[in-house]
């Protein structure tokens, strides 16, 4: 394919290669700039729903322009050979950071704020991308995160839970014969993915949490000998959280936690909340307070809950013992009934003999 052209593109070198196609440096003709081309699976051709999906989700992808978000120019055929024309990204995978051991603290905060941001905006446009790893995300040397082949595991295999089983999730058609690759992605599967069932955001909220613990670990958090001790892991595997650096970022580490809840129920239901979260912690430079954003509605609320309480049982003691105080001072020590002091004068023409006995009356 190297040196060869698709329409106006030329084909300059290979610099990927994945489940989902091939991926390529070309130049385009027309523009004067590179781009990536990405040529798809040619299974794609044999089923014309599973293609008629993939253009709308091809032109919805190209709509989604975020700054952490790997643009999707145009989706093209030619020849019986359909690809993706997407921006190029120049920089290093996740996945090579990591290969060095933890990620300092900082750090990760930095790549974290922009990967849910990248997140956040895709899921506000509906798109959710069912297979976020390391190796889809891009840090440039400019230390920005670009997340790539976003939504394009949605418009391959859809949302239809008779797709959704082990013999169509990308985890198990994802490069057959690269296993490292399908390792790889089945350790970021949500516990509902590995299940089969249908997924939705909280599913790319739950690989955000396994990205992070393995960020600050430096440490696969779900990995076996084979895809299906790999997926047990995810089901039934309790993590390491003391691996964590809990005493570093405590509120980081709760964040994790979070994401890693594996009933989706009562994992974090908005990936907003994190980009707030780590947006507000890391800016400022102040510890991170989950009670900001009210993320912990479920642990936060009743220690508010508590602190009128208090107050107002502080208050009544206060008054209770004043009162009793008040009261002592009032009844235990009665002032005494003051002394009348009364002179009545004598009547008219009389006089008080008060040597006698009563009253006379005076001589006229």
């Amino acid at each position: 394919m190297v040196g060869k052209s698709l329409l106006h593109y030329e084909i300059k070198e290979s610099i990927g290669k994945g489940g989902m196609g091939e991926v390529f440096c070309a130049r385009d003709t027309k523009l004067g700039r590179d781009v990536a081309i990405k040529i798809l699976p040619a299974e794609l051709a044999g089923d014309p729903e599973r293609e008629a999906r993939f253009q709308r989700e091809a032109r919805a992808l190209a709509s989604l322009q975020h700054a952490n978000v790997a643009s999707v120019y145009g989706f093209e055929e030619v020849g019986g050979t359909r690809f993706l024309v997407m921006e190029l990204i120049t920089g290093s995978e996740l996945t090579e950071r990591m290969k060095s051991g933890p990620i300092p603290v900082d750090e990760t905060l930095a790549l974290a704020r922009q990967i849910a941001a990248g997140l956040e905006a895709a899921h506000e446009s509906g798109i959710v991308h069912r297979d976020l790893k390391p190796a889809n995300i891009m840090e440039t040397a400019e230390g920005e995160a670009k997340i790539l082949d976003f939504g394009l595991a949605q418009a391959w295999f859809g949302e239809d839970s008779g797709q959704a089983d082990s013999a169509t999730s990308p985890t198990m058609t994802a490069a057959m014969t690269q296993m490292g690759a399908i390792l790889g992605t089945a350790a970021y599967m949500s516990p509902e993915q590995a299940r089969g069932n249908n997924v939705d955001r909280r599913t790319d909220i739950w690989a955000f949490g396994v990205i992070l613990f393995e960020m600050l670990t430096g440490k696969k958090l779900f990995q076996g000998e084979t895809i299906s001790d790999t997926l047990a892991a995810v089901l039934r595997a309790e993590p390491d959280w003391e691996a964590l650096p809990v005493e570093e970022a405590p509120e980081l580490c709760r964040l994790i936690e979070r994401c890693l809840e594996r009933n989706p129920k009562q994992r974090l239901r908005d990936i907003g909340e994190a980009r707030i979260f780590l947006q507000d912690g890391g800016a400022s430079g102040t510890s991170l307070n989950f009670s900001q954003i009210g993320m912990m509605a479920a642990t936060a609320a009743p220690a508010k809950a508590k602190t009128p309480v208090l107050m107002l049982a502080a208050i009544a003691l206060v008054c209770l013992v004043g009162g009793a105080v008040l009261g002592w001072k009032v009844l235990a020590q009665p002032e005494p009934f003051p002394v009348l002091h009364t002179m009545i004068p004598p009547p008219a023409n009389t006089d008080y003999d008060l040597n006698g006995t009563a009253p006379g009356v005076a001589a006229i």
